[in-house]
């Protein structure tokens, strides 16, 4: 068994950390958990009490959510180049948690057709869902990348992201974010991951009951 366990469901937002665990390069296991069932039942709870995936376990201790996941690998596996220096993080973690806080909660609430009033913008972390996007679009505005003169987790967690949001028309196809999507998933390690994760898929769907 490899020291990195990765929990996940290949239709959940475990295709991130699939992608950042085939750039890092290193062996990991992976348990493929039903949302109906074994997401919701032990072993799984004792990883993650919260019944959700992702998660990994790295020589025994458990990392859930997907940018803490992300970070934590970048950190561990220095040998990937994921993380700028550490005197050089400022804009890494800017972006990295924005887009894990504001950006994924503006999206979320509008996909649930709930916006903020008015009245309540000031007590909504993210403001409005305009102010969130607005704000991702000028930091992508002019630069290559978004944390530093290479690519980084934070361009995989926020490439990730806004490929997300254009698949599902959570967001204008502005040339900005296109562009900066279609670039940041332009790799061999997010094919890869695409590739396993659609095969699981196709796999899962291969084996449900036909209809009579």
């Amino acid at each position: 068994m490899a020291d990195l366990i990765f929990y996940t469901n290949p239709q959940s937002r475990g295709q991130t950390v699939r992608w950042m665990l085939e750039e890092i390069g290193a062996p990991y296991d992976t348990e493929i958990l039903d949302y109906a069932t074994t997401m919701k039942a032990e072993p799984y709870l004792s990883v993650n009490p919260m019944g959700k995936v992702p998660a990994i376990k790295h020589k025994g201790k458990v990392v859930t959510e997907v940018a803490a996941i992300c970070c934590y690998l970048a950190d561990v596996f220095l040998e990937a180049n994921l993380a700028p220096p550490t005197d050089d993080r400022a804009d890494y973690y800017r972006w990295i948690f924005f887009a894990s806080g504001p950006i994924e909660a503006a999206f979320s609430n509008r996909a649930a057709g709930w916006e903020p009033t008015p009245e309540r913008q000031r007590m909504i972390g993210y403001g409005n869902f305009d102010l969130a996007i607005g704000t991702l679009e000028k930091a992508l505005t002019g630069r290559s990348y978004i944390a530093a003169d290479h690519f980084t987790a934070a361009d995989l967690f926020v490439g990730s992201m806004v490929n997300f949001m254009l698949a599902f028309n959570l967001l204008d196809p502005k040339p900005v974010f296109v562009d900066y999507a279609r670039r940041m998933t332009d790799r061999d390690a997010y094919r890869r991951a695409q590739e396993i994760d659609s095969r699981l898929v196709a796999e899962a769907q291969a084996q449900q009951p036909q209809p009579a």
